[in-house]
């Protein structure tokens, strides 16, 4: 794993919050039936103007839903989904915005989403041009829209845009359909781009140029990026700060370099102990993570949801679920063990 990136708290801390999450909350139905189940869990966070902010954790944990839950995106737009909690872009709540509003705010100047599976994130049956002219803003003749939609391709590093308008998406690879979704994502100068594991379909290569790119992007553009993820080494090369999730939780919080270097939750410690190492030429044996991430009906039982699997666990982690708490300046993390 790469050194995590210097920017510091201190700089993070002092540009004014793009995005602040406030007590966000997610109830779904699950499958079987039954009532709706909090997936998300009261979860906060801060992203800072031209921030590069990482929420991280094992599949299962919340971090898509709390990504979708801030523009009511499905599943937690869908009809029986609740959501409560604020969710601030420069001070407008976006859960609170009627439903006109809000798709407004989903695009130019707001919040725009790289999804992780390229390919089905592109319409098959529907040419590259076509899907870059939807993202185009409208109000300028379809012209002037098809030039700026060849310079987006360009800007993303596409080669030949002219001829990639006319393509279809089975005639890219995927690193190619991921730079046509940037482009698309880019199209409308969004405030914020979510970027949902936006290298999950790519090679070790490929994963660090699409990253490269969203990040060269977004400061030519003034632009910040929430990214969703389990890869702790994208994390330490590219974002600022950075939130654990397990079971719709928050469990750890504060800038990388002080969350990877010192983890101060269990959980943290873990997955940093399953990154992929190479010692003396060979590569070392991974550790695991005993048990997996519990259903979420068990998620809100008073107790740690982690401690089952916790090499720290204390009698008294099965009898309250711990809140953050500070261990420096700005960093927190959700442990009784610690």
């Amino acid at each position: 794993m790469q050194d995590a990136p210097s920017s510091g708290s201190s700089e993070t801390d002092s540009r004014p919050p793009l995005l602040s999450v406030e007590d966000l909350r997610v109830a779904l139905p699950m499958p079987g039936g039954g009532g709706p189940v909090e997936v998300v869990r009261g979860v906060s966070f801060r992203v800072p103007e031209c921030g590069f902010h990482a929420l991280v954790g094992e599949s299962g944990c919340g971090k898509s839903v709390t990504a979708a839950a801030l523009t009511r995106l499905p599943p937690a737009g869908g009809p029986r989904a609740r959501i409560s909690g604020r969710a601030l872009l420069r001070g407008r709540d976006l859960l609170a915005m009627p439903p006109r509003e809000l798709r407004a705010a989903r695009g130019a100047g707001g919040v725009a989403y790289v999804f992780q599976d390229p390919m089905t994130a592109l319409d098959p049956v529907l040419s590259v041009g076509t899907q870059m002219l939807e993202a185009v803003p409208r109000g300028l003749p379809r012209a002037a829209r098809a030039r700026a939609a060849r310079e987006l391709l360009a800007e993303v590093g596409l080669p030949d845009p002219e001829r990639l308008m006319r393509a279809y998406p089975c005639e890219l690879s995927g690193g190619m359909a991921q730079r046509v979704c940037i482009a698309m994502a880019m199209a409308q100068r969004p405030a914020l781009l979510v970027a949902d594991e936006p290298t999950t379909a790519l090679d070790v290569l490929m994963q660090r140029k699409a990253l490269d790119l969203l990040r060269d992007l977004c400061r030519a553009r003034g632009a910040a990026v929430l990214l969703i993820t389990h890869n702790l080494a994208l994390v330490s090369s590219y974002a600022e700060t950075m939130s654990v999730l397990y079971s719709g939780r928050v469990v750890e919080e504060g800038p990388v370099s002080d969350v990877l270097s010192r983890p101060a939750h269990p959980y943290t410690a873990a997955l940093l102990r399953a990154v992929p190492r190479i010692e003396g030429g060979s590569v070392e044996d991974l550790a695991v993570i005993p048990g997996r991430v519990p259903p979420p009906r068990e998620w809100s039982r008073g107790a740690c949801v982690f401690a089952p699997r916790c090499d720290r666990a204390r009698p008294e982690c099965s009898a309250s679920d711990p809140e953050l708490r500070p261990v420096s300046a700005a960093h927190a993390a959700a442990c009784l063990a610690r």
